[in-house]
């Protein structure tokens, strides 16, 4: 009983934070595409000139490269939940605010090396909706045709922060112990972010798939020639 009533005023204390955070990542966070496109090929070496070409490169070069990108978020995230862990719950809502950011800059990165950017509404769309993937929602075909591009985004925003809410009161009761809870802040925030990653990454992978098997990249396939050790 005690812990639910925990669970509880964790839950009322989350979800404004986390909403928060989701709304303010949307317009502030992001990832510029093009100095990431730079740093993505010094790091591997890839013979690309745009995002949109990773899609010709296929799994067998994306996927490290993103699971790479999933293992460098989830130790920032322990990092940063050891440290805000040291207070409990006195500093859960700033860290929410550096794990929301840590989260959709990382979903953002993933959705730009499986070749999809977010230039456009539409775009942005798609990523909110590989976001919502990661949080384990299934949106479902007439929830999305129903909603106008310019409500879609802050609806599934709305949803995200009811379940990322709902799963971390659940999981983060423990951090009202502090100084104890440093570990355990570092820990949960390691898995929350490791999880959200790989289930982003197989929604991306997924539609990865279905870009390459469409007819018109054939005759592209050879503008892209991947080096033998483009990834060490």
């Amino acid at each position: 009983m005690a812990r639910e009533s925990e669970n509880r005023f964790s839950l009322k204390l989350l979800q404004p934070a986390v909403l928060a955070s989701l709304r303010k990542g949307y317009i502030r966070v992001r990832v510029d595409p093009e100095k990431y496109l730079n740093q993505v090929q010094r790091a591997y070496r890839l013979p690309i000139r745009s995002w949109s070409e990773m899609i010709l490169l296929g799994p067998e070069v994306v996927d490290p490269i993103a699971n790479r990108t999933i293992g460098s978020a989830t130790r920032m995230a322990a990092l940063e939940g050891m440290g805000f862990g040291i207070g409990g719950m006195l500093t859960i809502l700033p860290d929410m605010g550096v794990l929301s950011t840590i989260t959709i800059r990382l979903l953002q990165k993933l959705s730009l090396l499986y070749g999809f950017e977010y230039a456009t509404d539409e775009q942005v769309a798609e990523l909110w909706i590989a976001a919502a993937s990661a949080a384990g929602l299934d949106l479902g075909r007439e929830f999305i045709e129903k909603q106008a591009i310019e409500r879609l985004v802050p609806r599934i925003i709305d949803r995200i922060a009811v379940k990322m809410s709902a799963e971390i009161a659940e999981k983060w009761s423990g951090r009202i112990v502090p100084i104890l809870s440093a570990g355990i802040g570092g820990t949960l925030n390691y898995y929350f972010v490791r999880t959200w990653g790989r289930r982003a990454q197989k929604h991306l992978l997924a539609r990865h798939n279905s870009a390459r098997a469409n007819p018109r990249l054939t005759g592209a396939r050879g503008a892209v020639q991947l080096l033998p050790s483009s990834i060490p």
